[in-house]
């Protein structure tokens, strides 16, 4: 992919994945790389990462992996951990098809834990820093439970209706992540063990209210990471604070990224 353009497909892990780009290209500006949460897609992370490339002066590029958005569908069922090999196996050929040269992994939810477990798996200095939002490193009865409210909305709601219109197969999406996460062996699912393998800093990022995970998440970052963490807790958001919380949390990421460059500019160079 010779050009920064708008918005496109790419090949990764052997599916088709949609994906769009705001501000400079990599061989230009540090790219801050979005990894959406398990019913996202490109298009649901609405103006955020147009907001994100204008207050940051960084590239934003966003992607619906296999199974959302306008991509391929995903190969059901998902294995248990499914996450993982995303990190491993697809998001290593997404960085590649872009060229991306020096620059964040940003993610919400599942996508934070993608980001997360490719920060501790995969050695790659082109990554600098991560921004996390509500991750999830183990299971959490209280995330199961609105996991399981959540299957019953599909089916009597208009839930599945509201999907539609950014999902190309609503239920290969749904299904695939409800699936997954209450799947009787999942209630052991701890990739904490992650953390413990960063070496590069990390704001974590999670709503006072989120309604899928508590602060435990953010407490396990802080207490088994050797690199530097920053957090920001959003007073009165749940599960997305760059949506219901803007203001706050965009701030919050572009004084993130922002001390990160004079960090960075202030090393000497050997």
């Amino acid at each position: 992919m010779a050009d920064w353009v708008e918005s496109g497909f790419l090949e990764a892990g052997g599916k088709r994945l949609e994906y769009a780009c705001h501000g400079p290209a990599p061989d230009a500006a540090p790219t801050i790389v979005m990894l959406h949460e398990g019913l996202g897609c490109t298009a649901l992370w609405r103006d955020v990462p147009a907001r994100l490339a204008a207050a940051t002066g960084f590239g934003v590029m966003v992607f619906s992996r296999a199974g959302y958005g306008q991509s391929d569908l995903a190969d059901l069922p998902r294995p248990l951990d499914y996450m993982t090999r995303e990190a491993e196996e697809v998001l290593p050929q997404v960085l590649d098809a872009i060229g991306f040269r020096r620059g964040v992994l940003m993610g919400h939810s599942d996508g934070a834990t993608i980001a997360a477990e490719y920060a501790g798996r995969v050695q790659d200095h082109r990554v600098r820093a991560l921004i996390l939002i509500a991750p999830h490193f183990f299971t959490e009865e209280m995330g199961l439970a609105e996991i399981a409210h959540a299957r019953k909305a599909y089916v009597t709601s208009e839930l599945r209706g509201k999907m539609a219109k950014y999902h190309r197969d609503p239920d290969n999406t749904f299904y695939g992540w409800n699936d997954a996460w209450l799947a009787e062996g999942f209630r052991k699912w701890n990739v904490g063990e992650v953390i413990d393998y960063w070496r590069i800093p990390c704001l974590a990022i999670q709503g006072s209210a989120d309604q899928y995970g508590t602060l435990a998440q953010i407490r396990e970052i802080e207490t088994r990471s050797y690199a530097p963490v920053e957090t920001a807790i959003i007073e009165g958001a749940h599960h997305a604070p760059q949506l219901e919380k803007p203001e706050d949390t965009l701030a919050a990421i572009t004084e993130f990224c922002a001390r990160l460059e004079a960090n960075e500019a202030a090393e000497p160079v050997t």
